[in-house]
């Protein structure tokens, strides 16, 4: 792979190259993403999306909002920083082609924004629960009369891949949001689909990145960042380079925040920050200015701040010292499995599965969440398939008017499309609409 590929402008129809040295520095492009991003409503929806705590009610919990507002930030520092020491290194992307360190910066902030876009509310128990509905509930009845591509893009429904459904489909019939293209390669960390089904060591093939749909739009993507230069006869991607950084930002930010959360809520104790979190701020903690910070959440925000600040800079260095076998699509890991501090992340996060994710109030929610979607699929589902085989009634009519008028009125859409339009229809409910929509449909409570 190639750098001045990799920094590709291109959006979805162009005609024409964008050049870098041709845009205006007071909005360059790769500013126009974050900005484009920031104003989609399925963006707006992640405000009232369960990060890790459902339906709480404590205002320092973070949503899937103000999470991807925090990995964005970081992400920017992680781009910027290496970007800094890319341009350095290759120095004619400075002098001829005309980038600067912070276009690294908005093409990770950007992709960072958006890396949560596609998941279902409910968090990680909404996305099982999609695939449970497949491979186990009311939808098996449809695995005969799909591929087996198709069949596993359900039943193993990837919020992943539906972020970047998402972004290429909405608001428009062709291009969706149309983000460039190094933005968009950013920001699909599992370039690959969902058959066939290798486990490799790799990082990037842990889960996959893009639905059937979506297959010829990854493939002329991929084609123009060079994501498949080197690998052509594996028939396989390689991941783009920031997108590393990109996945850098969020495990820095799932790991030290839910901690934080985790504190701030009292399900763990506060003298675990410090001794958690000891080695990362050692050296840079001012113990005069943390011991006179008068509140809780006051002193965990600043040990907390220290902690990201210094993995941001090992994940710069990780990058960079292997700049070389990311270009090439041989480096299997994240950069933090590589980091000198993975000991002390991996700590964290088991402590935050055992008082946190595990919680009993956390599973009682997640338990909920897993019927309510399951249930929404069912009713919506049975509808969409009535009516594809003009057997519609009354129901069903009533049904389909509660779902987007776009979605409800097909013409030659095959089943799997409008099984996958189901799943995103849900899947950009949130939290709270999921929940009066379940007892709209059950019943529950007067309508008017």
């Amino acid at each position: 792979m190639k750098w001045d590929q990799l920094l590709s402008l291109k959006r979805y129809g162009d005609k024409h190259k964008r050049l870098r040295t041709e845009q205006d520095d007071t909005r360059l492009g790769f500013d126009v993403d974050y900005d484009r991003i920031v104003f989609s409503a399925p963006f707006r929806l992640l405000q009232d999306k369960t990060q890790v705590i459902p339906l709480s009610k404590t205002d320092f919990v973070h949503t899937r909002l103000t999470h991807s507002l925090e990995v964005s930030v970081v992400a920017r520092s992680l781009g910027r920083s290496a970007g800094k020491k890319i341009l350095e290194k290759h120095p004619s992307l400075r002098e001829i082609l005309g980038y600067q360190s912070n276009d690294f910066g908005s093409i990770t902030a950007s992709a960072a924004l958006a890396h949560d876009i596609g998941n279902p509310p409910f968090g990680h128990s909404g996305e099982k629960a999609i695939g449970h509905f497949f491979s186990n509930g009311a939808g098996q009845i449809y695995k005969n009369i799909l591929t087996d591509a198709q069949w596993h893009d359900l039943t193993h429904f990837e919020g992943n891949a539906n972020g970047l459904r998402i972004l290429t489909r909405h608001g428009q019939e062709k291009g969706g949001l149309r983000l460039s293209y190094a933005t968009l390669g950013a920001f699909i960390k599992y370039p690959k689909a969902s058959l066939p089904h290798k486990p490799t060591p790799h990082v990037a093939d842990k889960k996959f990145g893009f639905f059937q749909t979506e297959k010829a739009f990854f493939e002329d993507l991929a084609s123009e960042l060079g994501l498949d230069q080197n690998l052509r006869e594996s028939k396989s991607f390689a991941r783009h380079p920031l997108a590393y950084l990109v996945e850098a930002a969020d495990d820095i930010c799932y790991t030290l925040i839910d901690f934080e959360d985790g504190i701030n809520l009292g399900w763990i104790p506060e003298e675990f920050a410090l001794e958690y979190l000891i080695k990362l701020v050692a050296g840079q903690i001012d113990t005069q200015k943390y011991t006179g910070l008068q509140f809780l959440d006051e002193r965990v925000a600043y040990l907390r701040a220290i902690s990201i600040n210094t993995l941001i800079q090992e994940a710069v260095r990780i990058f960079m010292e292997n700049e070389k076998a990311i270009l090439n699509g041989t480096f299997e890991q994240s950069l933090l499995d590589k980091s000198i501090f993975k000991a002390q992340m991996n700590d964290i996060i088991n402590l935050s599965i055992h008082k946190i994710y595990q919680s009993r109030e956390v599973l009682e929610k997640e338990v909920a969440g897993f019927k309510i979607i399951n249930d929404l699929l069912a009713v919506f589902v049975q509808s969409i398939v009535n009516q594809m085989e003009n057997k519609l009634n009354h129901y069903d009519k009533i049904v389909l008017k509660n779902m987007p008028e776009k979605l409800a009125q097909y013409q030659d859409s095959s089943l799997y499309d409008r099984l996958l339009d189901v799943c995103g229809y849900i899947s950009m409910l949130t939290d709270s609409q999921a929940i009066l929509l379940h007892k709209k449909i059950s019943g529950q409570i007067e309508v008017g």
